[in-house]
């Protein structure tokens, strides 16, 4: 106990050498912070170190989310992975979103050390979704099913090597063409994002292994974003592969059809005249309850799910990809949505520490 008791006051000393040697620097991230009623960080900065791309900081760290930042008073510090993480912050929260198994150990290494912090999110977690293999388990063995409509996965099978062998273990597995090839690896590269469609047996013999194939659904070109944020969702429609593709594709010419990436933003459908039975938003009820099973199952709170609707089916939904921390930028209302966030985690550390 008397630990935990040094242990805080020295973060809060630290903390306020940290502001004096800050403040002068980085004035765009701090003021006062505006939170609830009868909770206070007695004027000290929310500390947010984050470990992400250069690409995805500029995706991420918007002017606008700079802004909301100033007003409630965080302050966002790059981590120099050219030193001890133990020696920088104090942190609040630490983000992070880095490859490879030396930065795995540094972020657990300080887990462990700084029980503190809050760390998004665990590596080990974070890891689970790098392989397709086994991305979607969690959902298929929720099997959710209620009023609201059915939660699954398409059908898939793991190719790790030899296309050779692919007709034949897809005819053994009873998946049925068009098949949709992904990368087993999915570690935020543009090479992880590229899919396929396979339209026969002949073309499965040009595949690149490794690879998951999974059953292409009909779902009237519309797929679902759902973005997750703690216990908050925000749902964006996207364009995806129209139904008549196979076709299309298929009599111009058998073979291998590389798809080009239908789901960033500037492919919106949320302003599109559709069809209302494609593009009604799933159930938020359904969402909901979706969300907050993931979120223990995979002890993750920031990711978002590439949902589908079977086209025709009204209420039979499919989860076809898990992403962590991903693009939030193109999230509408992001910038308050994270901050809230951030407050809300930071606000839950502190009122721990006063019980």
């Amino acid at each position: 106990m008397r630990l935990k008791e040094e242990m805080s006051c020295r973060n809060e000393d630290e903390r306020e050498e940290f502001s004096e040697q800050n403040l002068n620097h980085q004035p765009l991230f701090f003021t006062t912070p505006t939170l609830e009623p009868g909770f206070s960080l007695q004027g000290k900065p929310v500390v947010v170190g984050y470990a992400l791309t250069s690409k995805k900081t500029k995706s991420f760290l918007q002017p606008k989310l700079e802004d909301q930042a100033r007003i409630k008073g965080i302050f966002f510090v790059a981590i120099d992975q050219s030193k001890p993480l133990s020696d920088q912050g104090p942190f609040d929260v630490v983000m992070h979103k880095l490859l490879g198994k030396e930065w795995r150990q540094i972020i657990e290494d300080y887990r462990q050390t700084h029980p503190e912090v809050t760390v998004l999110d665990p590596p080990d977690a974070i890891q689970h979704l790098r392989n397709r293999q086994f991305m979607l388990q969690a959902v298929a063995d929720l099997n959710l099913s209620d009023s609201y409509g059915k939660v699954g996965v398409p059908r898939q099978l793991v190719i790790k090597k030899d296309a050779s062998s692919i007709p034949d273990a897809v005819t053994k597995s009873g998946l049925i063409l068009p098949l949709v090839a992904k990368p087993l690896i999915a570690d935020g590269s543009a090479k992880s994002h590229e899919l396929s469609l396979a339209f026969d047996q002949n073309s499965l013999q040009k595949l690149e292994p490794p690879l998951v194939l999974q059953e292409f659904v009909n779902h009237g070109g519309v797929l679902f974003k759902v973005y997750i944020v703690g216990e908050t969702i925000k749902v964006v429609r996207r364009f995806s592969l129209p139904d008549d593709v196979c076709k299309r594709e298929l009599s111009k010419n058998a073979g291998v059809y590389h798809v080009p990436r239908v789901s960033c933003a500037a492919a919106s459908a949320d302003d599109a005249n559709l069809d209302p039975r494609v593009a009604e938003l799933p159930p938020r009820p359904l969402l909901e309850k979706l969300a907050k099973e993931l979120r223990n199952r995979l002890g993750l709170r920031l990711f978002n799910l590439d949902i589908i609707r079977e086209h025709g089916s009204g209420d039979h939904f499919y989860v076809i990809d898990i992403n962590y921390f991903p693009g939030y930028g193109k999230m509408p209302g992001y910038e308050h949505i994270f901050t809230d966030f951030l407050l809300n985690l930071v606000q839950g550390k502190y009122k721990k520490r006063s019980c």
